[in-house]
Order: structure tokens, then sequence, then C-alpha cells
């Protein structure tokens, strides 16, 4: 399952920051035509930029899909649980296990409600087309505006992602079974910075504690204080 989460991980970080340097370009191109520089002007000018929001849409609509999944698996998402955790600790596992499914349940659904939009609106044509089968009167599908891709491609996030959700609900389901711990996410931490041990009185902070004023001094010690802590 390692593999599953990292390109989970890949996917999300990837789109985020496409997006984000889409977004740059077309803000730094839009801004820099408008500056009449001789010779920049005319070529910013040439550059078709009329794409980038379109693309953007899709970035975020398919990092939106793969994030909610990831949200499960992490125990982002945001949950009222206030009377679950009123509950005796069986009862409150039968709930919580209710929930579980009930999520496997719905996203499974969207997923395969998801997945028959996208067969029939241009997905059966390709697959047919690539398997050398005549497709008849199949119609090939529309294509969005700008980027003009076929739209089947665009919504094929919505099976994928509704699945891989549907999958994390499972997999949370099971873990909670054999251990009984949900996942839990710490919204005070931020991955890279290590945890700060807090100052031990008299040993670490001795720097708060020095009679002169080129050092820090703690609240209840200013710089004319004594070591003692007396005036």
């Amino acid at each position: 399952m390692k593999i599953l989460d990292h390109i989970e991980e890949w996917i999300i970080t990837f789109l985020m920051g496409a997006a984000t340097l889409v977004i740059f370009a077309s803000v730094m191109h839009r801004y820099g035509s408008g500056f009449p520089i001789p010779g920049v002007q005319d070529w910013l000018l040439s550059i078709n930029m009329g794409w980038a929001q379109e693309l953007c849409i899709i970035m975020f609509v398919w990092m939106a899909k793969f994030g909610a999944a990831y949200g499960v698996r992490t125990g982002i998402h945001v949950g009222v649980d206030v009377l679950i955790n009123r509950m005796s600790d069986s009862r409150r596992g039968e709930f919580v296990i209710l929930g579980l499914l009930a999520g496997a349940l719905f996203t499974g659904i969207v997923g395969t409600l998801g997945l028959r939009f996208v067969w029939e609106n241009g997905m059966h044509y390709f697959v047919y087309s690539a398997m050398g089968i005549a497709p008849g009167d199949l119609p090939e599908g529309p294509t969005t505006p700008d980027l003009e891709w076929p739209t089947w491609m665009v919504y094929s996030v919505i099976p994928m992602g509704s699945y891989l959700m549907c999958f994390r609900f499972l997999q949370v389901t099971a873990n909670f079974l054999r251990t009984g711990e949900l996942p839990h996410h710490d919204h005070g931490h931020v991955d890279g910075l290590d945890e700060v041990e807090p100052l031990e009185p008299g040993k670490d902070d001795t720097i708060y504690r020095m009679d002169d004023n080129l050092h820090p001094h703690g609240l209840d010690q200013g710089p004319d204080d004594k070591k003692g802590g007396q005036k």
C-alpha cells in the first residue's frame, strides 16, 4: 500500500505545483503585455494563454478528488463526533464502523455512476477505436472549449477519485476493526519541522537570566535584576 500512498501524494503534489506555475505564468503574461516594451510586448501578445484558466480548473478538480481520498487515509476531514464520544466504547465502535461503511457505499455509488457517465461521454468510442472495433453510431464525445481535450478524459477523475476514496474508507474500516484506532491528523503539526522541547527552568533558560542588556529577559525578570531574582 505504500506505493499507492506515494502515487497519491505525488499526483496531488504535481497538480498543486503545476497549477501554481501556470497561474503565475498567466498573471505575468497578462501584466507584462501591458508594458510598451519594443519587441517584448509584441512577442507576449502573440502568445495565447487563454487555455490557462481551463487547465487550472481541471487540475484543481483532479487535486480535490485525489485530495479527498488522501484526507480519508490521514484523518484530515472535519467530522462532528460530539454524540459519538459520549457513547460507550462498544456502541461508539459500532457507529464508527457504520459511518465508515456508509462512506464507502456512497463513494462506491458515485464512482459507478461517474464511470457510466464517462463511458457514455466518449470513452466507449475511444476504447472501441483503440481495439480496432468499428464504433458504429457511437458519438465521439464533446471536447473542452479551450484545450479541446475529450471531456471524458477530464471527467474520468470522478470514478478514479471516488473508487480510491471508497477503498480508503474500507482500508480505515479494516484498520479500525484490527486496532480500534482511527487515523488522526494533528492540525498544529507542520511536516518537516522537528518538535521543539520546552525549556527546563534553571538549565536551558540560562540566557534569559544574564544580568546585562545584551540578552533577552523573561517577563518576570528585568535587565537590572540580579541573579537571585531580587533588585
